[in-house]
């Protein structure tokens, strides 16, 4: 587990955004959506494998947040079920929440879309 989620989720165990979406999972979510994606049954040859990432949230339209963990890295990125790619939506936990607890996001309700300023 990453040092700051770690933290996040003894302070908080999870965090709700204003609609009810899912910016940060409860741990036993945590732990039961990444046992199911690093098993590789249930979506072996949909998409590519799981194993460098941890899966901690959801936009509300199915698409995943996550840090990559092999190698470990700071930034945020959400994977997109449909297309199986993923972008980089934050340097860090403490600014994926900024972005996601922002009203309406920062660039709207789909704040996750936008490239991230300066990058």
């Amino acid at each position: 587990m990453p040092a700051r989620l770690g933290a996040l989720l003894r302070e908080t165990d999870g965090v709700a955004g204003a609609y009810g979406t899912d910016v940060v999972w409860p741990l036993a979510h945590i732990v039961e959506q990444n046992l199911l994606f690093w098993s590789g049954e249930a979506f072996a040859g949909l998409y590519r494998p799981f194993d460098a990432l941890l899966f901690f949230g959801d936009n509300g339209g199915g698409d995943q947040l996550a840090l990559v963990v092999a190698p470990e890295r700071d930034d945020v990125f959400v994977w997109d079920h449909e297309t199986d790619s993923s972008m980089r939506v934050a340097g860090g936990i403490d600014e994926y929440l900024r972005r996601a607890l922002a009203p309406d996001g920062d660039e709207g309700g789909d704040w996750w879309r936008y490239p991230l300023r300066g990058s």
